[in-house]
């Protein structure tokens, strides 16, 4: 087992992940876990995260000395690098020139952390702290193009350390870095996330049996993946329901009973469109948009709860990124924006939630919908589609002239995408409607008319993520159906950014 000390970083869970792809057991541990619970277990290795923090920051987080002697190889990352230097007796200064995004490192010494790993490659940096002299007994491995320590090593007791991300898509050769680490550790690769099925199904029947719940679904694939499972669970004490919050995509409800009617889910469709835009009219807060929208969805499924006798549970289909990105890891984590199954959750609800896949990522719960339920790909691979819906691709206010230039650009982008055969390319995307108007010429007259944005990602994880590169005899195409056939729209743009520092929605 590789226990991974969380020091706050929004990247922490994506070291978990990587590991588990090479076949090794992770747990996340606080970074004030006390040396006695560190030790328990098949302890292999440890892990340092990176955070948002300097050491000499207050209320930095600051692990136990005695984690670095335990006898057991460890790996800093960022912060992680940063703080084993400190803790040891080096120096760590302010960088005169900060480190974001990618740039390149060159390895300067032999180490086993970089065995098969070219002299120089591109990396994902985001520091701003150094470390300007190293503890006695390290040396540097690896420096990046400002010159700065960009990786260090203390063969003798199998310490190592980064200051760049190997946990992220856009660094070069960073799973055989963690490979490396791992074979350093002689770990055991026995880790299967479809070995998660058989705990997730056990602690359901063990928390359901003789209940009735209820469970939002949406179409997508973690709802009705959390739906199909726990209907095998209980049968019919489960009420899959439908909300309809208008702000979903053209034909989504159709849709939505189409792919899912093999599966005898017995789903129950609401109307509730009317309420929930009655209650964002003129709100332009993008987190108050959130907010609210939990806060009335959650309304509805207390108000239909009622109405099925002996309901009690509220089952939703969280994963790991929405905990991660709605509420700080352990305290530490900086928080970048509500998500509404985690965060918009009124502190006293009728209903308890139950969340099987909260410790899970997207590709583990399509490993376990493929493998473990059956489910087709149409379902599995369909791209993810936020709980807020429309209300998060909409900037500002929302109303529903804005909603219908939205859902009828998405639709031209994401049928454009299936006839081209890029669907299935992309892991992510969809149509936007930006703030503001621009000035256009249609005809002999001028316009003043609304601006769409198209974003499409690639992406492994959806903790990262990287824009398309499309043709332009695909682009350009897309781009003049939306100006010729949606109505109030004279501009359409296509979103270049990778995430992070951008996430993947623009609210």
């Amino acid at each position: 087992m590789i226990k991974i000390v969380d020091c706050g970083s929004q990247l922490t869970q994506n070291i978990a992940r990587r590991i588990r792809e090479l076949g090794v057991y992770t747990e996340i541990i606080p970074f004030n876990t006390s040396i006695e619970r560190i030790k328990e277990q098949d302890l292999e290795g440890i892990v340092i995260s990176g955070g948002q923090f300097s050491v000499y920051d207050k209320g930095s987080p600051t692990y136990s000395k005695e984690v670095l002697n335990l006898g057991v190889p460890i790996l800093g990352i960022c912060y992680g690098q940063q703080s084993i230097a400190h803790l040891l007796g080096g120096k760590v200064s302010p960088a005169q020139s900060r480190e974001y995004g990618e740039t390149k490192v060159k390895r300067t010494d032999e180490s086993q952390l970089f065995h098969k790993v070219s002299s120089d490659f591109k990396v994902w940096m985001s520091h701003g702290d150094v470390v300007e002299q190293l503890p006695e007994g390290f040396e540097t491995i690896a420096v990046s193009e400002n010159n700065h320590v960009a990786a260090m090593q203390m063969k003798e007791r199998n310490i190592y350390s980064v200051q760049f991300h190997p946990e992220v898509d856009h660094t070069e050769n960073g799973r055989v870095i963690l490979d490396n680490f791992l074979g350093i550790c002689n770990a055991q690769r026995t880790w299967d996330p479809t070995k998660e099925y058989d705990k997730i199904v056990g602690g359901l029947r063990e928390k359901l049996k003789g209940k009735v719940a209820i469970g939002g679904i949406s179409g997508g694939v973690d709802s009705s993946t959390v739906s199909v499972l726990v209907n095998q669970v209980i049968g019919k004490n489960y009420y899959p329901i439908f909300v309809d919050n208008g702000l979903l995509r053209l034909n989504e409800a159709v849709r939505v009973e189409e792919s899912l009617k093999g599966f005898n889910l017995g789903i129950k469709y609401i109307d509730a469109s009317r309420r929930f835009l009655e209650k964002l009219q003129g709100v332009e807060d993008p987190d108050e948009k959130r907010k609210i929208i939990g806060h009335e969805f959650i309304a509805v499924f207390e108000e239909e709860a009622r109405k099925i006798q002996g309901a009690i549970y509220l089952i939703q289909g969280t994963l790991y990124p929405d905990v991660i990105e709605s509420v700080p890891v352990y305290g530490s984590s900086s928080k970048i924006k509500r998500h509404h199954n985690v965060g918009g959750l009124p502190e006293k609800m009728g209903l308890e939630v139950v969340e099987p896949f909260r410790s899970l990522f997207k590709d583990e719960v399509r490993k376990i919908a493929e493998q473990k339920l059956g489910m087709p790909n149409h379902i599995v691979w369909r791209h993810p589609f936020p709980g807020p819906g429309l209300a998060v691709r909409i900037i500002g206010d929302v109303n529903e002239e804005k909603l219908r230039i939205v859902r009828e650009a998405d639709d031209i982008f994401i049928s454009e995408l299936m006839k081209r055969g890029l669907y299935y390319e992309i892991s992510q995307a969809f149509a936007g409607l930006l703030g503001g108007r621009a000035v256009g010429v249609m005809g002999d007259a001028g316009t003043y008319e609304g601006i769409v944005g198209l974003r499409a990602v690639v992406t492994n994880d959806f903790m990262t993520a990287d824009w398309y590169r499309f043709k332009d005899t695909d682009i350009g195409p897309i781009v003049n159906r939306i100006i010729n056939e949606v109505r109030g729209v004279n501009r359409v743009l296509y979103d270049k950014s990778q995430k992070p520092p951008s996430t993947i929605e623009w609210e």
